[in-house]
């Protein structure tokens, strides 16, 4: 399909590679019509600088976004002829202070921020996503720290796993809350190592799940089929088929997005993407437009359906890329 509403490029990301302009311009040469720029907000803590990013300080990261900012507009105008770029970010919630800093920065940057991408990539200020290790910390502190379970659960593997993912759904709840994302990115990134966990079998953690999806359906949110979990080595794309199922059931929308990390990440695994979503049964896929007709989203934008039978648009045809690879231990997005 082209369309995608998460990418990245290693001008404005250490752990992806190449330039903005090229991301744009390997886009262009596939076909796609729309494609969203959806870099990291800044992390303003040191501790939360990647290993990767040795060297930087958080101001370093401030820059870099504005710097974002600056080149995806150029590039928009750019070409535009060729194709509709979409200005967005993608959030991070370690601590509190980077909700209040994503306030802040959407209020100063309003009219240049289109949409958002709103995913968690931490459990109790630690990455569940950068490699195992930090997942099985992450794992270990939920169970110390959450006041949902108790005690009793908490001494079981089941419980403290219950516990992490009740963790995660909980902030990813404070997310949607307060800002309410246009993209619900990589709703299930907390099973990323742990692909054939089904979230029914844990409790506390469905229900949070469910509430959640109930929220963003409530303000319209489209819920991001993202292909980066191909090269993660998972046999369906995010969110898995148990998440997929619910959205669905509850009458919510989806959108497709690469997650690419370079110009040779564009598009990767979209046609294993669309035989998932053709076995799930998703009819219906919509995505970000600058439009006058229907109701914008409170950044502007508007959900558009795809009109008829998505599966069958030349996109397809002409073949898009569609190798599954193990990438090394960086996040996924």
């Amino acid at each position: 399909m082209p369309f995608s509403h998460h990418s990245h490029s290693g001008q404005f990301c250490r752990h992806a590679s190449g330039t903005l302009e090229e991301v744009v311009l390997e886009a262009i040469r596939q076909g796609f019509e729309v494609y969203g720029l959806s870099e990291h907000v800044p992390r303003y803590r040191l501790e939360d600088l990647y290993p990767e990013e040795a060297g930087l300080s958080p101001d370093s990261l401030i820059k870099q976004f504005a710097d974002f900012l600056d080149q995806a507009h150029r590039l928009k105008s750019a070409y535009a002829s060729q194709i509709t770029l979409l200005v967005g970010l993608e959030t991070e919630f370690i601590t509190d202070t980077d909700l209040e800093n994503l306030s802040t920065l959407l209020s100063e940057q309003f009219g240049r921020i289109e949409y958002i991408v709103g995913s968690i990539h931490h459990v109790n200020a630690i990455p569940i996503d950068f490699d195992h290790a930090s997942f099985e910390r992450a794992l270990h502190r939920a169970s110390c720290v959450t006041d949902v379970v108790v005690a009793e659960m908490n001494a079981t593997a089941h419980g403290r796993m219950d516990a992490f993912l009740s963790t995660y759904f909980d902030a990813h709840y404070r997310l949607l809350e307060r800002f309410r994302p246009e993209i619900i990115g990589h709703l299930d990134l907390c099973r990323l190592y742990n692909p054939e966990l089904r979230f029914s079998e844990f409790p506390n953690a469905w229900s949070k799940l469910k509430r959640n999806v109930l929220f963003a359906i409530g303000y319209g949110a489209l819920f991001e089929v993202n292909a980066a979990a191909l090269r993660k080595g998972w046999r369906t794309s995010f969110p898995g088929e148990d998440v997929a199922a619910l959205i669905l059931e509850l009458g919510g929308r989806f959108a497709i997005s690469d997650d690419s990390h370079g110009p040779h990440r564009v598009g990767e695994n979209y046609s294993c993407m669309r035989d998932y979503l053709r076995q799930l049964g998703v009819n219906e896929l919509w995505y970000l437009a600058r439009t006058s007709d229907g109701i914008p989203f409170q950044r502007g934008l508007v959900p558009t359906r795809v009109p008829g039978n998505w599966w069958e648009h030349d996109f397809w045809k002409r073949g898009a890329p569609s190798r599954r690879s193990l990438s090394p231990a960086y996040p996924v997005s």
